[in-house]
């Protein structure tokens, strides 16, 4: 086997552990780590270019616990966290790395400037969306595994979001690019507005969708059977853990972490679907997704930014999908795009022509009639415009 292939998915792992090192490090060291995992990502995408190869695996299961480490991992991370915002030491952690690495963690911690702890909330959301959601993202697909569904749950429990494995798999794989999807954003809508509203469609729409599993099953609605229950009671108890040890404060700031982990989620949602549209009575197809293949978001995010491949075939799993070249491409790699998606008139600057260009090279004449009312209703002069600047091509719209 080439080791080459399954060492560069352990990427994943090594900047988890850089972050939690960072974390630990104190004072300036957090503001870069930081800066570090944004250049890793930005600069890296940029000039490491595409992975378009699609390697053959005769060892699945070393892939598999890959996955499951990452739960080990981010319990490191977030706890590491919890400590950095606390004024004590809880259970001697800090003495003890002290020991072992002979650096004063304790004494760097305290003399940590405020901005810097800004930070460390900001640093650890984004290892809680990308190694815990984006694992997550993963596992929980595995519906036939037992164990994988379990460690996913708990990784999700870290951004408030269990309700994922419920309102993904079965809701957003089944509607998505359709009005009725929660995570797939109408044109002209702000990211912000997105993370709220897609927030609160998704629970409802996993309530609904475990009320009718449990009506069909004959079980009680509110009970220990009930998935989103269950998994909320996951975040609470991992909530509850770290209040126990480390107090009020830390907590506030830990559970602050974890919400921006699940803002980050939306934000993701927001970025691979935004503009899509789709008659739900038809086929999922690559072209429902935006795509990416930047060879290091690919590495280090276990080929999440194959969405293309992933939506057509939700049950593959990420090391055999495919790069479909010819999809629709986000804006450049995953951690690029976020920072773009961010920044409202940016995104729809550059992200307006190319929601045009879908509508003209992949949409079918179906679509484009859904695309002329998308338009109208987007609120973007440009695709307002498009309507009656292309009537050839929304002839269909009427």
């Amino acid at each position: 086997m080439n080791v080459l292939h399954y060492l560069k998915y352990f990427l994943f792992h090594a900047i988890g552990l850089l972050a939690a090192g960072f974390i630990m490090a104190g004072q300036g060291y957090v503001t870069l780590g930081l800066l570090t995992v944004l250049v890793i990502y930005m600069v890296g995408d940029a000039v490491a270019g595409d992975d378009t190869s699609t390697p053959t695996f005769k060892h699945p299961g070393i892939l598999t616990f890959q996955l499951w480490m990452a739960l080990p991992l981010l319990t490191l991370i977030v706890w590491c966290a919890l400590w950095s915002f606390s004024s004590t030491d809880p259970l001697g952690w800090g003495a003890f790395v002290t020991q072992i690495t002979g650096h004063d963690v304790i004494a760097a911690r305290d003399g940590t400037f405020w901005a810097h702890q800004v930070s460390t909330v900001i640093l650890t959301g984004l290892m809680i969306g990308m190694v815990g959601t984006i694992t997550a993202h993963e596992l929980t697909h595995r519906t036939w595994d037992p164990v994988s569904m379990l460690i996913g749950r708990w990784l999700l429990a870290f951004s408030f979001d269990t309700i994922f494995s419920i309102e993904h798999v079965y809701g957003h794989h089944r509607y998505v690019s359709t009005e009725e999807d929660p995570a797939t954003a109408p044109r002209g809508r702000n990211v912000y507005f997105h993370v709220v509203a897609s927030t609160l469609k998704g629970n409802v729409s996993a309530w609904k969708i475990e009320q009718k599993r449990l009506a069909r099953k004959g079980q009680a609605l509110f009970g220990w059977h009930n998935a989103v229950l269950r998994g909320h009671a996951m975040s609470l108890l991992l909530v509850a853990g770290a209040w126990a040890v480390a107090g009020p404060l830390p907590t506030a700031l830990l559970v602050v972490c974890m919400l921006w982990g699940k803002a980050l989620l939306e934000i993701v949602n927001y970025m691979e679907h935004y503009g899509m549209v789709r008659n739900p009575a038809t086929p999922v197809q690559p072209r429902h997704s935006w795509n990416t293949n930047k060879r290091i978001s690919s590495w280090t995010m276990f080929n999440l930014t194959r969405h293309s491949h992933h939506h057509a075939q939700g049950e593959v799993p990420y090391q055999d999908l495919k790069p479909f070249p010819d999809a629709p491409m986000m804006i450049g790699g995953y951690l690029t795009t976020i920072v773009v998606a961010m920044l409202p008139p940016l995104w729809h600057k550059l992200m307006t022509p190319k929601v045009l260009a879908w509508d003209r090279d992949y949409a079918t004449a179906e679509e484009r009639a859904l695309a002329a009312r998308a338009n109208a209703a987007s609120g973007i002069p440009a695709m307002m415009a498009a309507n009656q600047a292309q009537p050839q091509l929304y002839r269909a719209a009427a």
